[in-house]
């Protein structure tokens, strides 16, 4: 798929990404031009949501424009649904000063398709993000999909379980690769007071929680969780914190089908606090990471379910 941006007027001329064979990822001769590293300086931070056209993506792009960041808001199939998150954005973002605006600059929402299963298209997407805004200072991995049908564990076929692993799990993986290499090349140039890049995974409590009638969901979430932990130990060393927010039962389209399944469960108990999630609950955890109130925590889970991993007798 070809990355479709929807540019402002203004923007800042900067050194392009260069994807290698394996669809990796650097920024040319690893080294910030002048005019990024001041940018850095009185810009908004700037954070890339994936699959931010619906549901708790949106939820938590909206959230984040709250604070005054810039979003970069990646979609694959629904430009409208896109559009609509921008609006979104645009609605929520303060007027004020809020923490993550800097010297009254105003925060800037734009859109990106891009398919972050395929390298061509995460190397299109890195490329046009990087063009408009420059820096990336919050990346979120929250594109994924559902099984199209529920079908028994020894029933599943080999094209389901294919189509979850390589956007659920490919795609992230080596967008964290390439945005992390890129990190690694600038982050002694950047400016002191410009903070230092986070990582969000968006998992599930299905990374643990076992459902025969969708394995290759279950699968997918928990090789997301490991891969919160591979990247954490890998990038300590840089500053560089990843976590991993697990939402619970949220409302989206994608439990709609679901959802009469989910209100008796839930009024039977299933969580402690008895309501469904929703995408802002999600938001606002991210929106905290964020804020870097946990700077001493990497590798960290932080569950957004109601309650749910409770173990209760």
């Amino acid at each position: 798929m070809f990355c479709a941006v929807l540019r402002s007027n203004s923007r800042l001329e900067r050194r392009p990404w260069q994807a290698n064979a394996s669809g990796a990822t650097r920024a040319s001769n690893s080294v910030l031009s002048v005019e990024l590293i001041l940018a850095m300086a009185v810009n908004p931070q700037v954070a890339l949501v994936t699959g931010a056209s619906r549901g708790i993506g949106r939820g938590i792009a909206t959230e984040l424009a709250r604070l005054g960041f810039s979003i970069a808001i990646n979609f694959a199939r629904s430009q409208e649904g896109a559009l609509e998150c921008k609006r979104l954005c645009e609605q929520a973002a303060p007027a004020g000063a809020p923490a993550a605006l800097k010297d009254g600059a105003t925060p800037s929402f734009e859109v990106f398709q891009a398919d972050i299963s395929k390298a061509a298209d995460r190397a299109s997407l890195l490329k046009a993000v990087q063009e408009r805004f420059g820096w990336i200072d919050l990346l979120v991995n929250n594109a994924g999909v559902a099984p199209t049908v529920r079908v028994d564990l020894l029933e599943a076929g080999e094209e389901s379980f294919d189509r979850l692993m390589t956007i659920n799990v490919r795609g992230p993986y080596f967008l964290t690769q390439a945005v992390a290499n890129f990190w690694i090349g600038g982050l002694k140039q950047r400016p002191e007071k410009s903070g230092t890049p986070k990582i969000v995974n968006i998992s599930s409590v299905s990374a643990y929680a076992p459902s025969v009638n969708r394995g290759d969901y279950c699968m997918s979430k928990a090789a997301l969780s490991m891969m919160t932990q591979l990247y954490a130990a890998r990038l300590a060393e840089y500053g560089i914190n990843v976590y991993e927010i697990r939402p619970g039962i949220v409302l989206t389209d994608m439990t709609g089908p679901v959802k009469e399944k989910y209100d008796g469960m839930i009024s039977s108990g299933l969580t402690p606090l008895s309501r469904w999630g929703t995408p802002e609950d999600v938001g606002r955890a991210v929106a905290a990471i964020a804020e870097d109130r946990f700077p001493f925590s990497t590798g960290e889970v932080i569950n957004v379910d109601g309650g749910f991993h409770i173990r209760r007798l």
